[in-house]
């Protein structure tokens, strides 16, 4: 690589965590910082420098090294400090000394007050992700074989750096572009530093609330009672204007007249006194914040400015932030019993955590949970997000051994490529169920595509759940359903549900409700129905679903379900009960409950309507107990697709052969410096053919004469099509002309075709071909969510079936066949009714290549390929349009950073 010298421009500053939970701001080093790193070498041990500068350096060189720091970035020289507070405490640096190649000889210096809290790791990630950016793919740097410390940080930073020993001194290479390998190593420190920093926020020794006055319903004051009331282990303050006591908690009149230290601060203050009360708990060393008030950036620009303000002095104190205009958190640990909160309903202790942007959500969701008997292990009401997010809370759960299950409610999502590696690394471990506000079509952006039509923003969505595991419930009742079977029942070996009840109505809609779940009522085998006979003679119907009818005894009821659960021919188990003035539902439900708890492997969900006492949960097991059929058929169908999403692999980053990226990027280049918008035929071919995705041919013409001159060289029959790169429908207004089977077709249908577009645009000619299936593929881009390829029925079909499949990239080897299984059309692909099936492996190659080319050119906005014709022989796109737009600054889904201020 040959590199210019060119000045960069300087990027915004970011904010990020300590392996211990502290706050820095990373940003590149500034003139004005070198009285700042002249301190930072100067306060440094003889020790420290030796081992930076391989001697004891003079003063003069201490001031050259400083110098160099303080150039101006450019694209052969970057440098980035932390600071924490208003303290510099590191700073890496990285600069090309020959004028070819792309490594750069980097270098680090950690302040000694504040190593061993991964700020030199922190430091190079971050150096590592702008030196790649502009054309650095390697830093190198010598380190003397004693600086243990700093073989530590190389060795830990990536899966893929080499170190080794020449000369007495050890050669250190870092690779800077993805590192798929090293992923999980990020992933791990990131978790550890979210745990340390959320320590305070969600197991505090102190709090103080802030607002606890005299009036009974304030806010501030229930919160207060809140913590009184559940109990909370550790130490309460009540600070309010008068200094008064409140419920026997001794008052202050100020936070910084406090005894002794406080961890969590919960303000429930008018939102102008907010920022005073916040600087005071920094003074006194507070940790975390819960800010209750109203106010801040819901409140229109005044409470945006307001909003970003706060967070920026929370953040350069180190003080984490929940809020603002929030409902509080609770965490149920027996050994903490925190409710900073003003819910009404508090639930008991259990599996389940709980997070909501929504603080109406939030109290609809514990009130159900406390309904439904159902447990909760934390609670927190993110209100407008400033600081914590759901991303900082999945890290968090991740290891939280009393979280069994997460619920989710959000509105927006601040870095959905993080969110989206965050949580499916959870749901690897835990079920993640989440509500996503906006699954309506009101807001949706028409498409100038196919694809963009097809990708809209509830499907990118849907989208991104799926591929990460998230269960998507439709409401909260669902949601709750489906918690009620997650959070402590075993997971489904398979989606075979076997049905015993004595109501057979309602074990028909059942059967019907299993199969709009996804779920299959076998029937039962001769050896099963037999057992079953022999259990419970005279049973309405002794085959799945069985109908012991409404007379069964409870004797009966409980050996026909335990013959079926002991036959291995049901995955899954649904018991419906019927109470009647003739049977006695309780003694059925007595008799079930030693057969569910004889079958701790086997889930099960019951069903009892008719009895005004129901249990909330059956036997020692606590199976769920429901209303309703659909209801918990629908849960059930929940644990059965996301227990089969756990039993598959992930898969891998594929290995593509014949990818010309530079190829592909100079192209893309070229034309935008056009200007941006779609492509000509010939463009959009360069570069998909970089990446291996081949299109039909076409020769442009702008006369009649030239299109059938280009007619008689292909061969008939020909297809005629408007060249001009800006039509998007081109059928729908003329623009395709097809089966042409000579001259005279040509030249009858040239004008059509010519007027479709803009004048002097002209036709493309191509040859005609055929194909067994036509399909559509394609990328959008959307700046928070990545690219998203797309795959599904061509031609008219796309719009009107709506069959169609969606991968957001990074796609793994595996997504490509998991995108074409996934479509209702799929039986077209594999031999439908005689015919030979097409060349699957060679399709899934397309969709790899286009999700690689989408991850590489973000700057593809839409790219459309339809028709795309698929036969026994191969795959080939027809036609194909491609449009580039720039791109901005985007979320990274691996880089270590807290949320930008909002």
């Amino acid at each position: 690589m040959t590199t210019t010298g060119q000045a960069i421009p300087e990027v915004d500053e970011v904010d990020a965590l300590t392996s211990d939970g502290g706050i820095v701001t990373i940003r590149p080093v500034r003139p004005d910082d070198w009285a700042a790193l002249a301190a930072l070498y100067g306060e440094a041990s003889p020790d420290s420098l030796r081992l930076r500068f391989f001697g004891r350096p003079s003063a003069g060189t201490l001031a050259a090294e400083v110098d160099r720091l303080c150039r101006p970035e450019t694209d052969r020289n970057l440098a980035v400090l932390a600071v924490e507070g208003d303290r510099l405490v590191g700073v890496v640096s990285c600069e090309q000394l020959i004028d070819e190649g792309d490594d750069a000889e980097f270098a680090a210096f950690v302040a000694e007050t504040a190593r061993g809290r991964g700020i030199g790791t922190l430091l190079l990630e971050h150096l590592a992700m702008r030196a790649h950016r502009h054309g650095i793919a390697e830093l190198v740097g010598e380190v003397l074989p004693d600086n243990i410390g700093m073989l530590r940080v190389a060795r830990n930073l990536t899966v893929n750096g080499r170190a080794h020993l020449n000369s007495g001194i050890v050669d250190v290479e870092l690779g800077t572009g993805p590192d798929e390998a090293g992923e999980p190593i990020i992933d791990a420190r990131d978790r550890r530093a979210e745990r340390a920093s959320l320590r305070a926020l969600l197991s505090p020794d102190s709090v103080a609330v802030v607002g606890a006055g005299h009036r009974p319903g304030g806010v501030g004051r229930e919160t207060l009672r809140a913590l009184r009331d559940f109990g909370f282990t550790g130490t309460r303050y009540a600070v309010n204007r008068s200094g008064a006591a409140m419920d026997g908690v001794a008052g202050y009149s100020s936070v910084k007249d406090l005894p002794g230290p406080v961890d969590l601060l919960v303000i429930a203050v008018p939102a102008d006194q907010v920022a005073g009360v916040l600087a005071e708990g920094a003074q006194v060393g507070v940790h975390a914040a819960v800010v209750l008030s109203a106010g801040f950036g819901e409140a229109g620009p005044d409470g945006r400015r307001r909003q970003h303000e706060l967070l920026r002095m929370a953040r350069s104190h180190g003080i984490r932030l929940v809020g603002p205009n929030c409902l509080g958190l609770i965490n149920t640990d027996p050994r903490i019993r925190l409710d900073a909160s003003f819910a009404t309903s508090v639930p008991t202790a259990g599996g389940l955590a709980i997070a909501s942007q929504s603080g109406a959500v939030g109290i609809a969701l514990l009130d159900e949970a406390v309904r439904a008997g159902i447990g909760v292990s934390t609670f927190v009401s993110l209100g407008n997000k400033a600081d914590v997010s759901g991303n900082d809370l999945i890290a968090y759960w991740y290891e939280d051994p009393a979280t069994t299950a997460v619920a989710l409610y959000l509105e927006s999502f601040g870095n959905p490529r993080k969110f989206a590696r965050t949580v499916r690394a959870l749901s690897r471990r835990k079920p993640v169920l989440a509500l996503k506000s906006g699954r309506s079509d009101a807001g949706r952006r028409a498409g100038a595509s196919h694809t963009a039509a097809a990708a809209a923003p509830s499907a990118t969505v849907d989208t991104l759940f799926e591929q990460a595991g998230v269960i998507r419930p439709k409401d909260l009742g669902e949601m709750l359903d489906a918690v009620r079977i997650l959070t402590d029942q075993p997971r489904p070996t398979g989606f075979r549900l076997a049905v015993v009840g004595n109501a057979g109505g309602l074990n028909v809609l059942a059967a019907d409700a299993a199969e709009a779940c996804g779920l299959s009522v076998p029937a039962l085998s001769p050896i099963a129905r037999h057992r079953l006979d022999l259990a419970a003679p005279g049973s309405a119907s002794a085959d799945n679903p069985v109908d012991l009818g409404a007379g069964a005894s409870p004797a009966a009821f409980a050996a026909a379900a335990a013959a079926v659960a002991d036959s291995g021919e049901a995955d899954m188990l649904l018991l419906i009960v019927i109470g009647t003035r003739a049977n006695a539902p309780e003694e059925i439900l007595a008799g079930l409950a030693g057969v569910v708890d004889d079958h701790p492997a086997l889930p099960v969900a019951v069903v009892v309507i008719g009895s005004a006492d129901a249990p909330e949960r059956l036997g020692r097991r606590g199976v769920p107990v429901y209303d309703l059929p659909e209801r918990a058929v629908r849960a059930l169908g929940h644990a059965a697709a996301y227990a089969n999403w756990r039993r598959e692999p992930l898969g891998r980053r594929p290995d593509l052969a014949g990818i010309d990226t530079a190829k592909a990027r100079a192209a893309a280049a070229g034309a935008q410096a056009a200007g941006d918008g779609w492509l000509t035929y010939d463009h959009t071919a360069t570069i998909l053919g970089a990446y291996g995705i081949a299109i039909l041919p076409a020769t442009a013409a702008t006369t009649e004469d030239a299109a059938v001159a280009a007619a008689n060289r292909l061969g008939y029959p020909v297809v005629l099509k408007s060249a001009d790169p800006d039509l998007v429908h081109k059928t729908d207004v003329g623009g395709v002309r097809t089966g042409l089977t000579g001259p005279e077709d040509v030249r009858a249908a040239f004008g059509t075709v010519a007027a479709a577009g803009r004048p002097g645009t002209g036709v493309l000619v191509q040859k005609q071909i055929a194909k067994p299936v036509e399909l559509v593929a394609g990328v959008v881009h959307d700046p928070l969510f990545g690219s998203v390829v797309l795959l599904g029925l061509g031609g008219v079909q796309t719009d009107l079936l709506g069959d169609r499949a969606l991968r957001l990239v990074p796609m793994t080897d595996l997504d490509a066949g998991r995108m074409w299984r996934g479509l209702r059309a799929a039986p077209l692909l594999t031999g439908y009714r005689g015919a030979p099936p097409v060349d699957t492996d060679a399709l899934e190659n397309l969709l790899l290549r286009l999700g690689r080319l989408a991850e590489d050119l973000p700057e593809i906005a839409e790219l459309d390929l339809n028709p795309v014709l698929v036969g026994p022989d191969g795959v080939i796109a027809v036609d194909a349009k491609l449009r580039l737009a720039p791109v901005g600054t985007e979320p990274d889904p691996t880089l270590r950073r807290l949320s930008a201020a909002r």
